[in-house]
């Protein structure tokens, strides 16, 4: 058997015939990595077929198969914290979804045969693909940390009123007994 490093065979060295096992190592594993990487995809499924609706304060009705966003009525400095954390939470989590999405995207495109029969071509149209759906995950990233810096904003801007109504809210003092007055 041939080896591929250009020194002869144990068979033509007079000793017995030895494979080269490391000859095809580099593409047994980059075979192994490159198929890992083009057909790997996690058994995740999330079905919700839940159609509630709940009336809300003022009457109406409202779908929560709909929004993953609380009702944006901003009557309180609490509510305004509720909806920016909640959206906060909704888009990173999305955008880490996304993101998934986008890598299993690519390797399954890239699984797909160049029709030119480039070497790499059917690598890079699937990173062409898949790049637009990262830039998605990315901005739903991006719309996490505006609606943190939103209520940051919201505090700094109206602080004065805050706590106008934080000292009103509190519990008035009860008056102490001075025992040194008798």
């Amino acid at each position: 058997m041939a080896s591929t490093t250009g020194r002869p065979s144990g068979a033509a060295a007079g000793g017995a015939a030895k494979p080269n096992k490391f000859s095809n190592a580099g593409a047994a594993a980059g075979g192994f990595v490159g198929a890992m990487g083009s057909t790997f995809v996690p058994p995740i499924n999330v079905t919700v077929n839940r159609n509630t609706t709940t009336t809300l304060s003022q009457g109406r009705e409202r779908s929560q198969a709909q929004s993953l966003l609380p009702e944006p009525d901003f009557t309180s400095p609490a509510q305004v914290r509720n909806y920016c954390n909640t959206l906060r939470a909704a888009s990173i989590t999305l955008a880490i979804e996304v993101a998934m999405a986008a890598e299993i995207l690519k390797g399954v495109l890239a699984a797909v045969p160049d029709p030119d029969g480039r070497l790499g071509g059917s690598r890079m149209r699937a990173a062409r693909v898949a790049r637009k759906l990262q830039k998605s995950a990315d901005e739903l990233r991006s719309a996490g940390v505006a609606a943190a810096a939103t209520y940051a904003v919201f505090q700094q801007q109206y602080e004065e009123e805050i706590n106008r109504v934080r000292h009103r809210a509190r519990r008035p003092q009860t008056p102490r007994i001075d025992w040194t007055q008798q």
